[in-house]
């Protein structure tokens, strides 16, 4: 018998009315905004309320993600169904998904097995429309700032300085790099280009705003471009920011969904960790930790990416700090990092495993030196794993001094996951970790890089190519030198070349490009060859998604 695909299995299940998952979250109907039977808007007036203490925070990341996937999003909603399975109050908070990667080489992102948010085929899709609204607002901006050029300049913008992009949702690598205007005298005629819209700054001030008055605020701080005299021209400048804050106003409030087992599950916010920060929004990670009392968030990609932005970016704008980390590792993965193709992951060859293993114990390292904090590792069982090769993950992480726990919750939802969800209340309840950030905001932006490189990564040194050194010597000289790092480079490698797997030592990191996100707060380091736009695959996932006359959608997942 074929097994179920994850969209047969989301479509199989029955779901909750959002109002019995609101119930179950401690939501008044007062604050519930129904789109449609099963999402939900929550207004973060909530937040207010009185006589709740926060609950435990548990952050879920990953080893260096490889094609033969991880399974961390999975794992992360297994376990917020395995903590009610043992009686534990407990929601899940996770990022939105984009459509650049759906349509693309990745699929969906609501889970999967069963393991899933649901309903996944919305979520996956057009959701509750944010990601839209974000694009509308970014590109309101853009228009705004190029009408200011046209209508006379005011502010005297160098249109060979403007920073600012256009954005969509979607892979398309034929939009990066453009030339606009060409309308005669109707027009403007300079260089531009898109990002994708999760690359966009003002999805990563969304994730961060705390309110609708600092949303407004951090739009105004965003910078679009320079004068001729090389001053920041900001959107406050451009009097855009009550405008694209009206666009947002909704997009801002929590998405509020459930899992296939009937876990609350707050859905909201979707920054790339390769090139943005890649953690939900504080809101909804603030709202889940208010009503329950375990919220499992995941960050993107592995832990030198994701995690560490979430620990030295979210954290400490937010003043959060995880009780517990769990690091989710497969052995079809550790087996590609020692050097495996992905054809032969179904063989058993422990001496792949064996090479592969030091990915996963620097990680281990990172999370309990670097940043002091408490962590299990959550082994992902797949079909093909052998009881040898799981024993000799078990085992590495037990000579590390770390629990390891395997996870079955793809195949058997919260119940497979019993074990590590005991394991995570053990941990957070007995552990008293030590938590501190990988470097200080005292630090200047080259020796935060060159931290990071050091402490994280294993690298040797960092080179700034010219045009990034002269980036980072104005971004300096303006007075953003204090700000967080966010490097954006490969999720395939710790260093910035993805063909390096494994745990390589003693590379130099080469940075090609800076910019400042001031509404968002961090100073963005791009490195290698990442792109702000990617591209679609040879054949795209998109060609096998359809939808029939009664409206089914097959082929997602």
């Amino acid at each position: 018998m074929t097994p179920l695909s994850d969209i047969e299995i989301s479509q199989s299940c029955t779901l909750r009315p959002i109002s019995a998952i609101a119930k179950t979250a401690h939501i008044g109907a007062e604050y519930l905004e129904p789109y449609g039977h099963t999402k939900a808007k929550i207004d973060p007036q909530i937040l207010r309320e009185p006589g709740r203490r926060d609950g435990k925070l548990i952050l879920v990341t990953a080893i260096t993600p490889t094609p033969a996937g991880e399974g961390k999003t999975t794992t992360s909603i297994g376990l917020a169904d395995a903590l009610r399975f043992i009686g534990k109050e407990s929601a899940v908070a996770l990022r939105e998904p984009s459509l650049g990667p759906v349509f693309g080489i990745k699929g969906g992102a609501a889970g999967g097995g069963y393991a899933q948010v649901v309903p996944m085929e919305d979520i996956n899709l057009h959701f509750t429309g944010d990601l839209h609204a974000i694009a509308a607002a970014n590109n309101l901006l853009a228009a705004l700032l190029d009408n200011h050029i046209k209508q006379g300049n005011e502010l005297g913008i160098d249109l060979r300085k403007i920073t600012w992009r256009r954005c969509l949702d979607m892979n398309d690598r034929q939009l990066r790099v453009l030339v606009d205007g060409l309308e005669g005298s109707a027009g403007v005629p300079r260089y531009d280009g898109f990002d994708i819209t999760v690359a966009s700054e003002v999805m990563a001030v969304l994730c961060l705003a705390d309110s609708l008055t600092d949303l407004k605020e951090r739009l105004s701080r965003m910078i679009v471009g320079f004068t001729y005299d090389d001053r920041p021209v900001t959107a406050g400048d451009l009097h855009a920011a009550g405008a694209m804050c009206a666009l947002l106003k909704d997009a801002l409030k929590p998405n509020l969904v459930q899992t296939l087992e009937g876990t609350p599950a707050f859905v909201h916010g979707g920054p790339f960790a390769n090139i943005a920060h890649g953690c939900n929004s504080v809101m909804a990670t603030r709202l889940a930790l208010r009503l329950s009392d375990y919220t499992v968030t995941e960050a993107g990609f592995g832990a030198d990416l994701g995690a560490e932005k979430f620990l030295d970016i979210k954290c400490r704008e937010a003043g959060l700090v995880p009780d517990a980390v769990v690091i989710v590792a497969s052995v079809r993965a550790l087996k590609m990092h020692g050097g495996l193709a992905k054809s032969a992951l179904a063989q058993e060859d422990p001496e792949a495993l064996r090479r592969g293993l030091p990915n996963l114990l620097r990680h281990i390292r990172n999370i309990r030196t670097v940043f002091g904090l408490p962590c299990i590792v959550a082994v992902n069982a797949f079909p093909a794993d052998t009881s040898a090769e799981t024993q000799l993950v078990l085992s590495a992480c037990r000579q590390a001094g770390v629990t390891a726990v395997v996870s079955r919750v793809w195949a058997e939802g919260g119940r497979g996951g019993a074990e590590l969800a005991r394991e995570v209340v053990r941990l957070c309840e007995e552990s008293t970790g030590t938590f501190s950030y990988a470097y200080s905001l005292s630090d200047s932006p080259e020796e935060k890089v060159l931290a990071l490189t050091r402490r994280l990564y294993g690298g040797k040194d960092v080179r700034f190519l010219p045009k990034a050194r002269e980036q980072l010597d104005r971004l300096t000289r303006l007075g953003y030198g204090h700000l967080p790092v966010c490097i954006a480079k490969t999720q395939y490698s710790f260093s910035d070349d993805p063909s390096l797997l494994g745990a390589p030592q003693d590379f130099t990191l080469t940075v090609r490009e800076v910019k400042v996100s001031a509404g968002a707060g961090f100073i963005v380091v791009l490195t290698g060859n990442i792109m702000t736009l990617p591209g679609l695959p040879k054949h795209p996932a998109a060609e096998r998604i359809d939808v029939d006359e009664s409206g089914r959608i097959t082929g997602l997942s």
